[in-house]
């Protein structure tokens, strides 16, 4: 058996792992999209496969994160035909997120094309008549399930309480007259956080494919981030009269932040301010939330015995139109302004930085990740200036970030998540999903906790499995 790395090695994006198994069986586990600066790195990853599409027998999918999810109708298009299964939720998800990725795409296209730098006509990776064809592969399982993909595989999906529907996988394998386990964490969520459910922890495996995004690090908790929440929130729109810029991720962590502000509101600490959440997908993916209270947990639903709409509060307003995205700007109200996406790549939240980032009565709050290239990444940095639509402008507004408001667990966390795993039977680690420097904090921890043979994955790496 082999596990042939494609995606998300040494970096946090592109997660693509493909396992072969004895009896020559193509399991592709993730299918996400490249989102880096790195046009090389970019091609590399999109535009090519560990395997041929038409070999490969199966995806699992972890999650409907589109760098987890995002490359399958590009795989499709390529001539893949089997299925892809996940959790319901997942399915859901990912329908709206597919069809918001390939409108980015198509925009992304016409406007380098317009741009006409490059001699060649710029193709989107797909097109919104991709997704179809794509969305028809699904098969959505339940949690805690044994699903049964081939007489030599089957498979577990355990919640991992990342997002709505995500997913731990334990892969069992017959080869040899025996079972070899793979365990895949896909991207670890949270304890003790609001709307979903706990991880729930890995079981014992042979060989583990983990994530590492936050090695080396503790997250602040969730009471001091909703105190430092609250105190950017009167300092910005109260004190200085301006507005609060916050780049997130339509799924997941809009409906996370829209939640602490509705515990704000309701406990009378929230100024009277209006709140906007600028995001179509947002506004989706809020409504397919509330379409899966099975994925919720116990604190989720305590909350809604008392208020029945958690995602919505008398100062909040949720912006379709566009007209009503481009007033926000010229607006001089001081206001709370949500909008995707969380790295500040694309979407809306572009515009609103280009009209404020100047202005040094805002502040621009960063709620998650952001990889050190992107728009959101230069900000945190602290670079002076960044180019918006072309333009160089200086960075006078605010720059500040509470990363207690992350779907991916922190190193304790992660550690924690593994305290079921058997380290006598475990055969190797593969640390995925993360930056150098945070993997080989993360490898550190894990040897201090006994853990041993722990690898750092390259793109295209291939690793043999007994």
């Amino acid at each position: 058996m082999k596990i042939k790395f494609w995606g998300a090695a040494g970096e946090v994006t592109g997660s693509q792992h493909l396992i072969e198994t004895a009896d020559g069986l193509k399991i592709l586990l993730d299918c996400g999209i490249y989102q880096g600066n790195d046009e090389e790195q970019r091609a590399s990853i999109n535009y090519q496969w560990p395997a041929p599409p038409n070999e490969i027998d199966f995806v699992i999918l972890s999650h409907a994160h589109i760098d987890h999810c995002g490359k399958l109708p590009r795989l499709v298009k390529d001539g893949y035909m089997g299925p892809v299964f996940c959790t319901h939720a997942t399915k859901d998800l990912a329908s709206i997120m597919l069809l918001d990725s390939a409108h980015i795409q198509e925009k992304d296209a016409e406007y380098q094309n317009k741009k006409g730098k490059k001699k060649a006509k710029i193709e989107p990776l797909y097109t919104t008549e991709d997704i179809l064809p794509a969305f028809d592969a699904f098969i959505s399982i339940s949690y805690n399930r044994e699903f049964k993909i081939s007489d030599s595989v089957s498979f577990i999906f355990r919640d991992a309480g990342h997002l709505l529907g995500s997913a731990s996988v334990e892969l069992k394998i017959r080869q040899n007259n025996k079972i070899v386990s793979i365990g895949f964490t896909g991207d670890i969520g949270r304890p003790s956080r609001p709307i979903l459910r706990d991880p729930v922890c890995m079981p014992p495996v042979d060989y583990l494919i983990c994530e590492s995004t936050y090695g080396g690090k503790v997250h602040e908790s969730r009471v001091n981030s909703d105190h430092r929440l609250l105190e950017i929130v009167r300092t910005t729109c109260v004190e200085n009269n301006g507005k609060l810029i916050i780049p997130s991720f339509s799924v997941g962590r809009t409906q996370e932040v829209v939640l602490a502000l509705n515990s704000l509101y309701e406990s009378g600490d929230l100024p009277e301010i209006p709140v906007y959440v600028d995001s179509p997908l947002a506004i989706n993916a809020t409504q397919i939330f509330m379409m899966h209270p099975e994925c919720f947990d116990k604190e989720m639903y305590e909350f809604m015995r008392s208020d029945p709409n958690p995602f919505g509060f008398n100062t909040l307003k949720y912006i379709k139109n566009v007209d009503d995205s481009k007033k926000l700007n010229v607006s001089s109200e001081p206001c709370i302004i949500i909008s995707a996406s969380g790295m500040a790549e694309a979407g809306r939240i572009k515009h609103h930085l280009f009209n404020h980032i100047e202005d040094p009565l805002s502040t621009v709050l960063f709620v998650g990740y952001c990889t050190p290239g992107s728009l959101g990444g230069q900000l945190l940095s602290g670079k002076e200036s960044v180019h918006i639509f072309g333009e160089e402008l200086k960075v006078n507004a605010g720059i500040q970030s509470i990363d207690a408001y992350s779907a991916h667990a922190d190193q304790p966390e992660i550690l924690q998540f593994l305290k079921l795993v058997d380290k006598s039977r475990l055969k190797k680690i593969f640390l995925v999903h993360g930056e150098p420097d945070r993997q080989l904090a993360l490898k550190e921890a894990m040897i201090s906790e006994g853990f041993k043979d722990i690898e750092f994955p390259e793109q295209g790496q291939e690793f043999i499995c007994k």
